[in-house]
């Protein structure tokens, strides 16, 4: 039981930095006080690092796997690409960073879908009503093409895994 629930901790804190990883850090006023007296003016998470974080949580997967720093360094290529193909598949690459882009644009006007042609278009299509089943079917086949490329990095993957690290794989979410 314990071991399920360091692994469901460990799969929700890698999810967690996957889909972070597009969100827009300013350094702009960190470590400064804001209007009420909090760091950062923002109630003090200012300061949080995501590279620190994705530093920590390739650290665990490494230590997980139970590679040396020579093994890892030739592997970490590989997990890196399988968590951005992840992210991509998921979320047709779009970020849901602060839950603002839900409707397609963030909360600072911009377009948060100007990455992803097909989303984009899915999204206009939704807006005005017109030609939806089109972009829906345009989308999907993108969608498609983008876990065909996730199942092809994940094999890869395991091609260079031992059993056991196929397991640990399997145990963290980077593999089926």
């Amino acid at each position: 039981m314990n071991n399920i629930l360091k692994t469901i901790t460990f799969v929700v804190a890698l999810a967690a930095i996957s889909l972070s990883s597009s969100i827009d850090v300013s350094a702009q006023g960190r470590g400064e006080r804001g209007e009420r007296g909090e760091r950062g003016g923002r109630g003090g998470r200012g300061n949080f690092d995501f590279s620190e974080m994705r530093a920590r949580i390739m650290d665990s997967i490494k230590d997980r796997f139970g590679f040396s720093d020579a093994e890892f360094k030739a592997i970490q290529p590989l997990i890196e690409d399988i968590q951005e193909k992840q992210r991509e598949a998921r979320t047709g690459g779009r970020s849901f960073a602060g839950f603002g882009g839900f409707g397609g644009r963030s909360g600072r006007g911009g377009d948060r879908d100007a990455g992803n042609p097909e989303m984009s278009a899915l999204q206009k299509a939704i807006e005005s009503g017109n030609n939806i089943e089109a972009k829906l079917s345009a989308f999907r086949k993108a969608r498609a093409k983008k876990e065909a490329a996730l199942k092809k990095s994940q094999e890869t993957l395991k091609s260079v895994l031992t059993i056991k690290q196929e397991a640990v794989a399997v145990t963290i979410g980077l593999i089926p």
